[in-house]
């Protein structure tokens, strides 16, 4: 039943025209860009100091997290595209075939049963398809996620360049990314294409390779591909109007910023790593998450509170 499930889904997606599961076809560019993240309070494997003491204005205790060079190339964060090759060690660890996690598949279908994605962005996934839901939005499909490195090669073997990028590449390498469509008609003249405009940054995805930035990108424009960065991440972007590429050049040129969404109030700092390990400070009763940029340093967010204001 499951393999007759997937043809007919297939046979739906070639009907209704959705978007190719290739996709970031590349264009000429100079522009580079920078960085990385990883979950909240997960640290990116840092290592915690146990002994914490007062800040230098004695209101906040804090701890020291060790960080690696190596972990620049880990994390949510992180910078994919043909100046910045993905480290095979930024692959989640929770990759799982959605076909055979189908609790997972709750308000959307996939195109057959190879689609793979990280287990926590396909949750995260699920709440934003929900939210949607409950706007009478609910026609969502996923056409293509995680590809292997091997997967990758022979895409762009039978592609070519002018229409794959080589392994390592690619975003759809690192299972944070996805192509999604509408089982109705083309993700951009869909229902489900114009809600994922303008409600997705709330949920952590960010429109990857928008129409307007090509020329920063590299990717012409995919109204399809979608990017977990997580939030405050994607709402500042959002806010912004930045692509990943100068939101990690911004945040490396502000070295601190602060933003309050949802009422809850973050600080999110540029480290610049440069030996082997790195101390970095965070607060010791707060949540933060530690990424890489896939370059030069780490991004620090720390969930300072509620915004007293609010």
């Amino acid at each position: 039943m499951k393999l007759k499930k997937g043809l007919i889904l297939l046979v739906i997606f070639l009907l209704v025209g959705c978007e190719p599961a290739l996709t970031e076809t590349p264009i000429a560019n100079d522009n580079e860009g920078t960085h990385k993240e990883q979950d909240m309070n997960a640290g990116s494997d840092a290592q915690a100091n146990p002994q914490s003491e007062n800040d230098n204005d004695g209101n906040r205790a804090v701890q020291t997290v060790s960080v690696t060079d190596e972990q620049v190339n880990q994390g949510n964060l992180v910078l994919v595209n043909k100046d910045h090759p993905l480290d095979p060690a930024a692959v989640p660890t929770d990759i799982v075939n959605l076909f055979q996690d189908q609790d997972l598949m709750n308000g959307y279908v996939v195109l057959d049963n190879t689609i793979r994605l990280s287990r926590t962005v396909a949750e995260r996934f699920g709440d934003m398809i929900q939210a949607a839901g409950e706007d009478g939005v609910n026609h969502f499909m996923i056409s293509s996620g995680y590809r292997d490195e091997s997967e990758q090669e022979a895409l762009y073997r039978e592609k070519g360049a002018d229409y794959a990028l080589p392994p390592g590449y690619s975003e759809h390498n690192l299972g944070l990314s996805m192509d999604i469509g509408s089982t109705q008609k083309a993700i951009d003249q869909s229902p489900e294409g114009k809600w994922l405009k303008k409600h997705a940054w709330a949920h952590g995805f960010i429109l990857r390779y928008p129409q307007d930035k090509t020329d920063i990108t590299g990717i012409q424009y995919e109204p399809w591909h979608f990017r977990y960065v997580g939030l405050p991440h994607s709402m500042i972007m959002h806010e912004l109007d930045f692509t990943l590429e100068e939101y990690l050049d911004f945040l490396k040129e502000k070295k601190t910023y602060k933003a309050t969404v949802n009422g809850k109030v973050y600080e999110i700092e540029y480290v610049p790593v440069q030996t082997k390990e790195t101390a970095i400070e965070v607060p010791a009763d707060s949540e933060y998450e530690i990424s890489g940029n896939n370059i030069d340093g780490m991004i620090v967010t720390v969930q300072l509170g509620k915004d007293e204001n609010e």
